[in-house]
């Protein structure tokens, strides 16, 4: 079955049990939930629209509606504008609040990560940006904006801002890596960060680049990271689909 193909799920859900006491809406979510941990749904694969599905089951829409919702709460399955109901392998991507990339943790949640550059140049810094790398106001930085998808849906909006000495880092290296791992193979040890998670509304054309309804809610992240010797080596500020993507912490009483 090829990626980003509309499926039909009538034999999987050949053998509901019209008559029994399991609701129908609860069959369908767990057979359906079934075939895509086990990947007879694939990633990208596209579901029929809910009345369409209804009617070739003979089940009301109320009990496709439901049983559709149950996955997209679960990360299974999420909604697209102009696409649809869509698979995504593996659930929403849960983040340790630890000291890694995003990359790094899609690799670690078995996702396969994919970023496209929107924007990577050189600029001078404006006084929050000079202040969080220990620079002087209009210093020049660099400057980096990208997508980050999982399975071909998107996941993060990323801005980072990094010191000259990065400049050299290629647009190439950027998509096929993750940007800790590049600092990593220059010699790089990044030792500490100070972040701050929050939510907020989609702005500019956030909400575009995520698949998300104009306005809608997203998840930020801001973190400041420093090396070995103590220098901030990275400013960056995201953005993430509050349906695809969760951080989880792990708190201890004094």
């Amino acid at each position: 079955m090829a990626q980003d193909e509309t499926v039909w799920v009538d034999d999987l859900l050949a053998g509901l049990d019209r008559t029994g006491p399991v609701p129908l809406y609860f069959q369908v979510s767990s057979t359906l939930e079934e075939a895509i941990r086990s990947g007879k749904l694939p990633a990208g694969a596209r579901l029929e629209n809910e009345i369409a599905l209804g009617q070739r089951l003979g089940l009301s829409r109320p009990t496709i509606r439901r049983a559709i919702q149950e996955l997209v709460d679960k990360g299974l399955l999420v909604r697209r504008r102009g696409i649809g109901t869509q698979v995504v392998q593996g659930g929403q991507v849960t983040r340790q609040v630890e000291l890694t990339s995003l990359y790094e943790d899609l690799k670690g949640s078995h996702h396969e990560p994919s970023t496209t550059v929107l924007e990577h140049d050189v600029r001078p810094a404006d006084e929050t940006t000079a202040s969080a790398l220990g620079l002087p106001p209009g210093s020049d930085i660099v400057y980096l904006r990208r997508q980050r998808s999982t399975d071909k849906v998107p996941v993060a909006v990323l801005v980072n801002y990094l010191p000259m000495d990065f400049a050299d880092i290629t647009t190439q290296q950027l998509e096929e890596r993750g940007l800790y791992q590049i600092m990593r193979n220059r010699g790089v040890t990044i030792r500490i960060a100070n972040q701050k998670i929050g939510a907020r509304r989609a702005e500019d054309d956030e909400a575009e680049l995520l698949d998300l309804e104009p306005g809608g809610p997203v998840l930020t992240m801001e973190r400041v990271a420093f090396d070995a010797s103590g220098r901030a080596v990275e400013f960056g500020h995201h953005c993430y689909r509050p349906d695809m993507y969760s951080f989880e912490t792990t708190l201890v009483a004094k």
